[in-house]
């Protein structure tokens, strides 16, 4: 189990421009203050190898903040994040998976990409949601011990992000790896069964819940 203690401020840095003065005029806001202001991210989590984590909040809360924190936490070598899955125009789908056909299929049929249409075309032609799950695909393929996915699900239908969300959950037990998810959507958290679930509300508090509450400090 590996224990990792995530904390992000953020301080007003902007420029002060006439506009600007004239908005904290309306509001009865000095400068000073405006250069006082901070948001700060922060929770201590305790992960192990097959967990799921899931971090949710409304808009603006801050899920991204912290999904990047944990990230940057972890070595390069044992990561991926879904944005960084490039999407090529010159090959098809099955042909960027780089394990055999059998084990290629299985893998983009847990990431819901089981359409033959889909898999032989190219991924640049995908749709949003089909981009989103080929990129799943590849990360899957990468064998990582750590795939994060910010808005997670959120360009999917609710029917296949239930169901990729099971996969998912399925694929982590069977493989040992460790899911960072971020998404304002809390539809899909009973297929997604999160190990952990992480909370931001917008006033900036933070809320650390796990499954299992044998590992919930007291």
């Amino acid at each position: 189990m590996n224990t990792f203690t995530l904390k992000k401020t953020i301080f007003w840095d902007g420029r002060v421009t006439k506009r600007v003065r004239d908005i904290c005029k309306m509001f009865g806001l000095t400068i000073d203050r405006l250069r006082q202001q901070q948001k700060t991210h922060s929770c201590t989590i305790n992960i192990r190898p097959e967990d799921v984590i899931y971090i949710t909040g409304p808009s603006g809360s801050g899920k991204s903040i912290l999904l990047r924190e944990l990230e940057n936490a972890i070595s390069p070598k044992d990561r991926i994040n879904i944005s960084q899955i490039e999407l090529p125009s010159d090959k098809t789908v099955i042909d960027c998976m780089n394990e055999g056909l059998l084990v290629s299929l299985q893998l983009l049929s847990t990431a819901g990409l089981s359409d033959c249409f889909c898999i032989l075309n190219q991924p640049a032609n995908l749709s949003d949601g089909e981009k989103f799950r080929f990129k799943l695909a590849m990360a899957l393929s990468q064998k990582k011990k750590y795939i994060f996915a910010d808005e997670f699900s959120s360009e999917l239908d609710r029917v296949t992000a239930c169901s990729i969300s099971y996969k998912l959950r399925r694929f982590a037990k069977q493989n040992s790896t460790t899911f960072i998810l971020a998404s304002s959507h809390q539809d899909m958290l009973m297929d997604l069964a999160p190990d952990i679930l992480i909370t931001r509300e917008s006033a900036g508090q933070t809320y650390v819940t796990y499954k299992d509450i044998r590992r919930q400090p007291c």
